[in-house]
C-alpha cells in the first residue's frame, strides 16, 4: 500500500510539474513573442519616421530648385537691365558731353 501512496505521489507531482512547467514555458514564448513585435514595431517606427522625413527633404529640395530657378530668371533680366541701362547712360553722358561743347563753343562766339 506503501508503494501505492508513493506512485499516486510521485504520478500527482509529475503532473502538477508538468503542468506548471507547461504554463512557464508558454508564458516565456509569449513573452519573448511580445518583445519581438515590439523591437519589429520600434524598427518599423523608425522607418515609417525616416520615411517622412525623406519625403520632407524632398519636398524642401523640390521648393528650393524651383526658387532656384526664379532667382536665377530674375538675374537674367536683371542683368538684361543693367545692361540696357549702362548703354543709355553711355548716350546720355555722350550727348551730355556733345551738349556741354556745343555750349561752350556757343559762350565763345558772343565773347
Amino acid at each position: 500500500m506503501e508503494q501505492q501512496i508513493y506512485t499516486v505521489v510521485i504520478t500527482l507531482l509529475t503532473v502538477l510539474t508538468s503542468t506548471a512547467a507547461w504554463r512557464y514555458y508558454e508564458k516565456r514564448m509569449v513573452l519573448k513573442a511580445k518583445q519581438e513585435q515590439d523591437v519589429h514595431k520600434d524598427s518599423e517606427m523608425y522607418r515609417d519616421d525616416l520615411r517622412e522625413r525623406v519625403v520632407k527633404l524632398e519636398t524642401l529640395l523640390n521648393e528650393s530648385a524651383k526658387e532656384k530657378d526664379k532667382m536665377r530668371e530674375n538675374i537674367v533680366l536683371l542683368t538684361a537691365q543693367v545692361s540696357k541701362l549702362e548703354v543709355e547712360v553711355e548716350f546720355l553722358r555722350r550727348d551730355n558731353e556733345n551738349l556741354r561743347a556745343e555750349n561752350h563753343s556757343l559762350r565763345q562766339r558772343l565773347v
